[in-house]
């Protein structure tokens, strides 16, 4: 985990030392502002058709750190995070809206849920009614239904058959 910090802190100095937001580096390789996020706190995995467009966005990247950064990553976060005030309030909002889009999910789609593994997300900055700033957050995840368990269509009992 140590040599996962050490990694992402090189990796947000190198941001840093660009002077570019997550939202212009997306915007040099055509993929989300969150997911550059994730590639650069090494909660996603560099693809290789996208390591010289991060390399365009950010010429500081060193070979070894895009080696690295295409290797799958630990999935991981810090339960500590839930106390800095943007997540506990993301957080918030998820468990106060959850049952009811949950139950709009369903109505909509079927007995199912929302992926996360197929999954694209974004924050955007927009002008409310009133000019105040406000905050967009977009989840953008293939549905996938729950599937009723029948023994015929489980391959492991198939393949015992044989």
């Amino acid at each position: 985990m140590e040599n996962k910090a050490n990694m992402v802190a090189s990796l947000m100095s190198v941001k840093q030392k660009s002077g570019k937001t997550f939202s212009q580096i997306a915007e040099e390789t055509g993929l989300t502002n969150v997911y550059v996020a994730q590639l650069l706190r090494r909660q996603a995995q560099l693809k290789p058709e996208t390591a010289p467009k991060l390399k365009a966005a950010l010429p500081l990247l060193s070979d070894q750190q895009l080696n690295e950064m295409m290797e799958a990553p630990l999935r991981s976060y810090d339960p500590n995070l839930i106390q800095d005030p943007t997540v506990y309030r993301l957080n918030e909002a998820v468990m106060h809206f959850g049952e009811s889009i949950k139950e709009i999910v369903n109505e909509e789609f079927g007995d199912g849920i929302m992926s996360a593994i197929d999954f694209f997300c974004s924050v955007d900055k927009i002008k409310g009614v009133d000019g105040k700033d406000r905050v967009v957050l977009t989840f953008d995840g293939k549905y996938l239904p729950h599937t009723e368990q029948k023994t015929e269509h489980m391959v492991s009992r198939l393949m015992r058959k044989e």
